[in-house]
């Protein structure tokens, strides 16, 4: 059964990313790539071998172009996506690398869910954010889990995790790990619209 899970990073203070939109704050912390531990690499790899498909919202997709130049390096797409079929959200026309599995999809979240699904193939569908992407889901009534890994650092201003109000009665913690300098919080979420 596909499920839709919000897996990502966070700062202390609740942002995915600084006000430039990049990413660069998480690589900076010790353990900050998901490869960079055996431990943090095998629950990365448990991870992925439950993905069928990810989505990105516009902004962060553009910076994980940017930052593995997939453009000019197209091998590395593959690196980046795991393999996996990726969906961008998007009102603008953007870039694909060259044989990267890319759809480039307009319009209201609840409208692309069963194609998002059909891709997935049964496997879980990693939302990757941006955090108002992951809201958009959870209005359309897709959101299962979230999966945020805390990190030992404040940026005072930025992207923030989840720019929507999600109830804690929707909300079950289901798990707490230590890894490294990160506590990777693990919630179930009740599916709160249809």
């Amino acid at each position: 059964m596909t499920r839709f899970v919000f897996n990502t990073a966070a700062t202390l203070d609740g942002y995915l990313a600084d006000p430039d939109h990049s990413l660069g704050w998480l690589f900076a912390v010790e353990g900050g790539s998901s490869t960079d531990e055996p431990e943090h690499a095998d629950a990365w790899q448990a991870f992925m071998a439950r993905v069928g498909l990810a989505v990105y919202g516009s902004s962060t997709y553009e910076w994980v172009l940017r930052e593995s130049d997939a453009l000019a390096h197209p091998e590395r797409w593959e690196e980046t996506s795991g393999g996996k079929p990726v969906v961008v959200f998007s009102t603008r026309d953007l870039p694909i690398a060259p044989g990267a599995d890319v759809s480039i999809v307009q319009g209201p979240v609840s409208e692309q869910l069963a194609a998002i699904q059909a891709k997935a193939g049964g496997g879980d569908v990693w939302i990757v954010g941006g955090g108002d992407l992951v809201g958009q889901f959870d209005d359309a009534g897709a959101l299962d889990e979230i999966q945020v890994s805390i990190a030992p650092v404040t940026l005072g201003a930025g992207a923030p995790l989840l720019p929507r109000r999600i109830e804690s009665h929707r909300m079950r913690l289901v798990d707490v790990e230590r890894r490294g300098q990160f506590a990777h919080l693990t919630y179930a979420v009740s599916r709160g619209r249809t």
